[in-house]
């Protein structure tokens, strides 16, 4: 007897399972679903650059002029961190950029915020302006040196992408 209750709570265990597994294969099917949505979601970081631009011992800049194909995804300013600024893109491709500025030492600030990328010597001419250019494993980075604080165009992005970045840039 023992023997066939065994045998039926097994049977009824997969039964169970043949139908819940049923039942999840058609939510799937039926629930839309986007595989190729970008997870990430844009942020409107007007306030804060307001907010920065007020704070700032600096000029603070952002970009103008850009296509909506670049989605801004993160915004920071930090007072107490060398009046730090950030704000983070994703390119039209995808790829990640990110503008920073700040009034720390620029040698370790350029470091920090480009993962580790080092100055290759080399120039680049991006609106009138002149750039170093920094290159690492992880990202590239446009840098510049003004009164009182470092700019650093810095991602994942292409070289072309940083300095459309870059030439975008304005403090007003």
């Amino acid at each position: 007897m023992a023997s066939k209750r065994g045998k039926q709570t097994v049977r009824d265990m997969f039964l169970s399972m043949a139908v819940i597994s049923a039942a999840a294969g058609v939510v799937y099917i039926f629930v839309p679903h986007d595989e190729n949505a970008n997870p990430v979601k844009a942020v409107d970081y007007r306030v804060e650059l307001l907010t920065a631009r007020r704070a700032a011992p600096y000029p603070v800049v952002a970009p103008d002029g850009l296509t909506e194909k670049w989605k801004p995804t993160s915004v920071s300013y930090d007072r107490k961190a060398g009046n730090s600024w950030h704000l983070g893109f994703l390119d039209p491709e995808g790829k990640y950029v990110a503008v920073e500025q700040s009034t720390s030492p620029a040698k370790k600030y350029v470091t920090e915020v480009s993962q580790d990328a080092r100055n290759t010597g080399r120039t680049k001419q991006v609106a009138g302006e002149t750039w170093q250019h920094w290159e690492g494993s992880k990202y590239d980075a446009l840098v510049r040196h003004d009164k009182g604080s470092t700019t650093v165009v810095t991602g994942s992005a292409s070289p072309e992408r940083l300095a459309e970045m870059a030439a975008a840039l304005k403090t007003s």
